[in-house]
Parts: structure tokens; sequence; C-alpha cells
């Protein structure tokens, strides 16, 4: 009878834990919009059939293309170099108060960064989590701490998103930001279905369709075009993605969210330009998605478009995301820098960076390659 009584429990323990876990999955989804929020995805400019749609059109993928993919991720040569040899080097210090004047740029890894601008505070694509995906038992996990606690942040006013994929839109960050903080979150059109599922507030919600903009604390946020998708689950293009425009009274920065390259920045650089700093994505390209991603080489052309005075890189070195060495997108974009002449940085993660004054670009993450090149690899981690 113990022996019964045992299982039952057992049995019992593992049907909860899964109920559990299947409810846990099924939050990390988000919600589909409704009501007045889906009358207005259906009213954009951007919606079409059904979906929101890219102003150029997709590159067709063939049902070879996704094999040799799924080939070259399990079993090809650079398997090994798309991770780092050893720690990676990270500025651990709790973000210091912001001057009243200035523009000054903390990168958190991958796409997370902390812009201080004009006496403001905007956190963009904030993911804490340890792995992007919705089972944090299985997915790309992180390749180095986050550098700083989440709670630890300052005072912020205003966490913006670029799209909904999972290494943009993180649910327990975003929750935990909803608790520790009390900005907006702006956010592109359908985001805020998933963010009122998960409990924030619906007067902390700001949803924006493309060239809409909101002002907030002095700051004026536009949200501009990118060319992407987006999707939690197989369903895709329900919600809509972006890059953001944050005009401050002195100081400009761009940010590209996710995006392959186009004409539209340009178009940007033109209506919004020039900027004082562009945070370009740089990593996670293939040649199976160039309509999606941008190689290195591209997020320079880019920058260049856009008008920008400083590049600082993100989409880089926290999770696996693509076939290509750890180390490459940073090599690649320094090469392109310099060919052009463009100014660089390339911070560790949790470097605070004064772009007035940016550091020289030293090569730190080579020493962690497979190959490593002739480049002094950095003072390593500081404190």
């Amino acid at each position: 009878m113990r022996t019964r009584a045992l299982a039952a429990a057992l049995g019992l323990t593992v049907i909860n834990g899964s109920v559990l876990a299947l409810r846990e999955v099924r939050a990390e989804y988000g919600a589909r919009a409704k009501g007045v929020r889906a009358e207005r995805m259906r009213n954009s400019p951007q919606f079409r059939d059904g979906a929101f749609r890219n102003v150029a059109p997709p590159v067709e993928r063939t049902g070879a293309s996704y094999r040799e993919v799924i080939r070259e991720m399990l079993f090809g040569d650079k398997k090994n170099q798309r991770y780092p040899t050893g720690p990676i080097p990270m500025v651990t210090r709790s973000p210091a108060e912001p001057a009243t004047t200035g523009l000054h740029l903390t990168w958190y890894g991958h796409a997370s960064v902390l812009v201080e601008i004009d006496g403001a505070r905007v956190l963009f694509d904030p993911v804490w989590s340890e792995r992007v995906s919705p089972l944090q038992f299985a997915g790309p996990h992180r390749l180095h701490e986050p550098p700083v606690a989440l709670e630890s942040l300052p005072k912020l006013d205003a966490i913006l998103i670029s799209h909904d994929h999972y290494d943009h839109l993180d649910m327990a960050t975003v929750q935990t930001l909803a608790r520790t903080q009390a900005a907006p979150f702006l956010v592109p059109l359908g985001i805020g279905a998933h963010l009122e599922r998960w409990k924030v507030p619906a007067d902390r919600i700001i949803e924006l369709d493309w060239d809409e903009h909101a002002e907030v604390a002095g700051l004026r946020l536009t949200a501009t075009p990118a060319q992407h998708f987006s999707g939690r689950t197989l369903t895709r293009n329900d919600t809509l993605w972006t890059s953001w425009v944050v005009a401050g009274p002195a100081h400009r920065v761009y940010y590209s969210g996710d995006s392959g390259y186009f004409d539209g920045y340009a178009k940007i650089g033109e209506e919004h330009g020039p900027f004082d700093a562009a945070l370009i994505q740089i990593g996670a390209y293939d040649p199976a998605w160039p309509d999606i991603h941008m190689t290195p080489e591209e997020g320079v052309a880019t920058h260049l478009d856009l008008r920008a005075e400083l590049l600082v890189p993100v989409h880089w070195g926290t999770f696996n995301l693509a076939m290509h060495p750890w180390t490459e997108p940073a090599d690649r974009v320094w090469d392109e820098a310099k060919a052009h002449d463009v100014k660089l940085a390339v911070p560790r993660p949790g470097e605070r960076i004064d772009v007035d004054n940016p550091p020289t670009v030293d090569g730190w993450w080579q020493a962690l390659g497979v190959a490593p090149q002739s480049q002094p690899s950095g003072p390593g981690q500081l404190r």
C-alpha cells in the first residue's frame, strides 16, 4: 500500500509539474491582439492579406536550403568556432548616475542596450534570461552572464522593444521590469497584447506603427521601418517589427533592431538624421536568410546611409544563433569600418561608452576565437 501511495504521489507531482510547465510555455507565447488593438493593426499600411509585410518581397527559401542549414548547424566544419574559447570579459560595475548632458551607451550583450541621452534613460530590447526560448531547459543559452542584475538598473524613462522574437522580447525580463520600474514600454503594433498577458499595466503600454512617435521624458521616440519578421509560435507576422529613433534636445540615436539591408535606411537618415550614434545589428547572418539579418558589411553601409557618427555593433557575442564563427561579426565590422573611415566602438558586455570620447577598438574578442589573430585581447574582466 505504501508503495502504491508513493507511486501515486510521484505521478501526481509529475502531472502537476507538467501542467505548470505547459502553462509557462503558453504564457511565453504571449497573446493575439483583440478589439481596438486588432483594429489598429488591420488599418496599418504595413498590414496586408492578414499579416504584416515588409516593403521588399521576401527571399524564397527551398527545402534544400533548409536542409543545408540544418546540416551545417549540426555537423558543419565551423561548429566548434561558434563558441568563445574562454570566458567573455565583462564590465560588471553598477550603472552610474547619468550626466544631465551628453550621450552614453551601455551594451549588456546581444541587443540589450542602455542609452543615457540628455539626462534621460532608454533601455532597448532587454533580455536577461538564460535562454532565448519558451523553454528554459532548451534553446540557445547565454555565452556570458548578464553584466549587472536587472534589479540594479537605474530608474528608466522608457523601455523600447523592436519585435517579439525571444532574443528581443523576454517574458521574465518584462515582468521584472514591470515590477521594479515605472517606465512605459514602447512597442510595435500588436505586441501590447503580449505585455498585457504578462500583467504589464495598460497605461504603461504605448503601441506605435512605423513613422509614429511618442514624447517621453523630453525625448521624441519614433518607430521607423525595418525589414524582418515576427512570431513567437509557428504563426508569423501577426505583430509588427520596427527600428527606433531616439531624439533628445541635443543628441540623436538610431537602433536597428533586427533587419536586412534595404533602401529605407537612407530615407531614415534624411528624415531623422544625422545621428550621434547608431546601434546596428551585425550578427546571426547567413546566406540562407539574406533579407532579414545584415552582414557586418551591410551594417557599415547602413551606418553610412543613416549619416551617423559612431557605430556600435549589437546582436552578436551573447547567443549562438547562426553558423558563422563567434569572432567573425566583430572582425568583419572592424575591417569594413576601417575601409570606410567609420568611427567604431566595440564594447565589452557591460562597458559604458561616452559617445563624445569613445574607447579605441582593441580587438578584445580575438583572443577568444578558435584561431586567434595577432590583436591585443584587452585587459580582461573589469570591476
